[in-house]
């Protein structure tokens, strides 16, 4: 058996089941899930009637490089977002369609790094769980860079000491942060290239909530940005990873694109070919007509923005939150024990939300998801805004 398998996690939401598995909800108040980061928006009905229209086409093997006109409409849309007017991204050989970012992420770190290489592979703490899974069963170790309040909630790459840089063989960045919201700016994204020039590692930002920042004027930055602003023009050492589950809220489709370094692309491709994951033809037909429209976008990121209009003042007087920089998740301290809380708020009002420790690892003498919990704002407006006054008369209560 892999050894790594035993070194794996009890997965976040399998503990959180494991802990409310008796307790008891109040039963005259519905339950509203606030836990899982799953978009709940309508799905874009335009992108359904294609993917109907296509069933006939399961009848064919897909092949994992996947449409022409896909990996098209794909660099299309991260061009129009991400880069400079005149910035090409090569369809053909810097962008590949995944089934969804999580298995891309974790196949990714399989394709990068040698097994009988001593490696780390860094990534922030909190962190999203498959990084650390990803590590551990391409047989590294992962070296967790605490998110705080003193760090701006991004990881601090200055204090890394040099022995680690040494080791490291993959970076994971994830911008905006999950469960922060806490977005890199292109001068951070730029000093972690240089870093990864210097030291030899490769940087895999995990970008699937960037088409959700909350600021119109100011959209979250991309590595692939800060790589072309260097003149890394083929963005050598960097891939991103994004989806049409937070994107387009289409979390069922397993839709989504690596892009970056056309070298790390073949190989992951190579790897992928053996991997057995190409997309289906209307998955890949549905994709093409999602990535080329922009404004169904505009109109869910502007519902996680109404949501946090209505949420945030209701909650200002009992927690410390504010509007995240990106992302649909708020992210508060609420008491030393955060398990404790998770398991009472959901015995009073039957809500259920998931706490922060069991999102980081101890590392650096703490952990740094203790005494905070997540609350994802993935639920209808109205939903939301009733879970907050459930929330804010506990917290009085208390």
């Amino acid at each position: 058996m892999n050894r790594g398998l035993s070194r794996l996690h009890e997965y976040p939401f399998e503990r959180l089941q494991r802990l409310l598995s008796d307790a008891r909800a109040p039963t005259g108040l519905s339950p509203i899930a606030l836990s899982i980061g799953e978009p709940r928006h309508e799905a874009p009905a335009f992108v359904l009637e294609v993917l109907r229209a296509n069933l006939h086409q399961l009848g064919t093997y897909p092949v994992t490089r996947g449409l022409p006109a896909l990996r098209a409409a794909m660099a299309q849309a991260l061009q129009r977002r991400l880069l400079p007017p005149g910035a090409v991204l090569d369809p053909e050989s810097m962008v590949l369609p995944v089934n969804g970012t999580r298995e891309a992420l974790f196949a990714f770190a399989q394709t990068v790094i040698d097994a009988t290489d001593n490696a780390l592979v860094a990534m922030p703490n909190p962190f999203y769980q498959i990084y650390e899974g990803a590590a551990l069963l391409a047989g590294a170790e992962p070296y967790f860079l605490n998110t705080t309040p003193a760090t701006g909630y991004i990881p601090d790459l200055d204090a890394v000491p040099q022995s680690v840089w040494r080791r490291c063989r993959l970076l994971y960045l994830c911008s905006p942060g999950n469960p922060t919201g806490a977005v890199l700016s292109v001068a951070y994204l730029s000093h972690a290239l240089e870093l990864a020039e210097r030291h030899g590692f490769v940087i895999a930002c995990d970008e699937c909530y960037s088409d959700l920042y909350l600021d119109e004027s100011q959209p979250a930055p991309s590595l692939l940005r800060a790589a072309y602003d260097r003149g890394n023009t083929r963005f050598e050492r960097c891939v991103v990873f994004h989806s049409l589950s937070k994107r387009s809220s289409l979390p069922g489709l397993r839709s989504g694109l690596v892009a970056g370094d056309p070298a790390l692309i073949d190989a992951f491709l190579r790897y992928r070919t053996y991997h057995g994951c190409a997309m289906p033809v209307p998955t890949q037909l549905a994709s093409v007509a999602a990535w080329s429209d922009e404004t169904h976008v505009a109109v869910n990121r502007s519902l996680y923005q109404q949501k946090f209009d209505r949420v945030l003042p209701i909650l200002s007087d009992v927690l410390p939150v504010s509007r995240p920089a990106g992302g649909f998740y708020l992210w508060p301290r609420v008491a030393d024990d955060d398990v404790g809380f998770t398991r009472a708020l959901y015995e009073r009002t039957h809500l259920t939300i998931l706490p922060g420790s069991y999102l980081a690892r101890e590392q650096h003498g703490e952990n740094p998801g203790r005494g905070r919990v997540r609350i994802s704002l993935v639920p209808t407006i109205e939903q939301c805004a009733e879970a907050a006054r459930r929330l804010r008369d506990f917290m009085r209560e208390r």
